[in-house]
């Protein structure tokens, strides 16, 4: 019997691409079924009234995810919840629930996994979010953990990736790149370690950067905040992945373009610094980086009044045509076509 020889390797779609690949065919057959695969989570209406369920999951594997050498395990529990009701948060609604999986081998023992459920019962407590379930099995391959969050939104105030129009404003929350440089930090240090244990971590000065990478926040003061301004953004997206790829991932769903400008960008002044430290460009830090989980959105224009004094948003483009594309204005006043580079599941950071 002849094999196929036809091989397309994984790396060659990407993580965005292999669930295009995987799901462009699947038919929504459930009325109850609102908002399939494409967005932060999906949206499912079991009842009459004006509420609708949102579903998102998200795994976390050892060595592509997280590095047990400088990750503690309570900060990895915590991180491991907050990222799953950072999606809910994206789809402008409140998180309920969460389910908890994992797999895990026999050098773990049970007070190490006590410090990872700790980590985890933290983030419930802080986000008033209930453990309601899960499952647990060996693994041959280290740690995966596995977190499904339950939520629910108003029917009329869901927002979604696929409902940008043109001349809305493109704005963000709070400040980017932080998480990675964070990321660089552990990683110098890992380094270091390696070459002499006698040798005691730098981390003096850092602090801010280190908690946005090992214990991030999902920023549900926003969804708060949004409603006290009786706003609704026209499109939302959490910046899991690097603010240039959200921002094609807006633009690609909602069919238009946009003009991101480079001076917009908000970076924290540690975040530059430490950027200028490492020989990186701080821009394509806050571009590529990822793991900040702020909120990326679009408003109509008339909303900008509302959010022009307001310290936690920034005004950072606006939407264009399809047909202009998604580009980048330089400080120098260049465009150039928006590139994404950040984190990709499917190849190690």
């Amino acid at each position: 019997m002849l094999e196929n020889s036809t091989r397309t390797e994984l790396s060659s779609l990407g993580e965005f691409g292999l669930i295009k690949h995987l799901t462009q065919h699947i038919e929504i057959k459930n009325p109850s079924s609102i908002k399939g695969v494409g967005d932060d989570a999906a949206v499912i209406n079991y009842s009459e009234g004006d509420k609708v369920t949102l579903v998102t999951t998200d795994m976390l594997v050892e060595g592509v995810h997280f590095d047990l050498t400088y990750v503690p395990l309570k900060h990895l529990g915590y991180k491991s919840v907050v990222v799953n009701l950072s999606d809910i948060y994206a789809m402008n609604g409140q998180p309920k629930q969460i389910t908890v999986s994992f797999a895990l081998s026999n050098r773990f023992s049970l007070e190490s996994i006590e410090e990872l459920y700790a980590g985890m019962l933290m983030a419930c407590e802080k986000y008033g979010v209930d453990l309601v379930g899960g499952d647990t099995t060996s693994s041959l391959s280290g740690l995966v953990i596995s977190i499904t969050a339950i939520g629910e939104g108003d029917k009329n105030k869901v927002v979604y990736r696929n409902t940008a129009k043109e001349s809305d404003l493109l704005c963000v929350s709070g400040d980017l790149g932080g998480a990675y440089m964070g990321l660089q930090i552990l990683e110098r240090e890992k380094a270091v370690f390696k070459e002499n244990p006698k040798i005691q971590p730098d981390l003096e000065g850092k602090d801010y950067i280190l908690e946005r990478q090992l214990k991030p926040e999902a920023r549900r003061d926003i969804i708060k905040l949004f409603e006290a301004l009786e706003m609704k953004p026209t499109s939302m997206i959490d910046v899991s992945d690097g603010l240039a790829s959200e921002i094609l991932h807006l633009c690609d769903q909602s069919q238009v373009g946009c003009e991101l400008y480079e001076e917009k960008i908000p970076i924290d002044p540690q975040t530059y610094d430490t950027a200028r430290q490492f020989n990186l460009d701080p821009t394509m830090c806050a571009l590529s980086g990822g793991e900040d989980y702020e909120l990326l959105f679009t408003i109509s224009t008339s909303d900008y009044d509302k959010v022009k004094n307001q310290l936690d948003f920034t005004v950072i483009g606006h939407v264009t045509n399809k047909t202009a594309g998604a580009n980048l204005v330089t400080k120098s006043g260049g465009s150039h076509p928006l590139q994404a580079q950040g984190w990709d599941a499917l190849r190690k950071k």
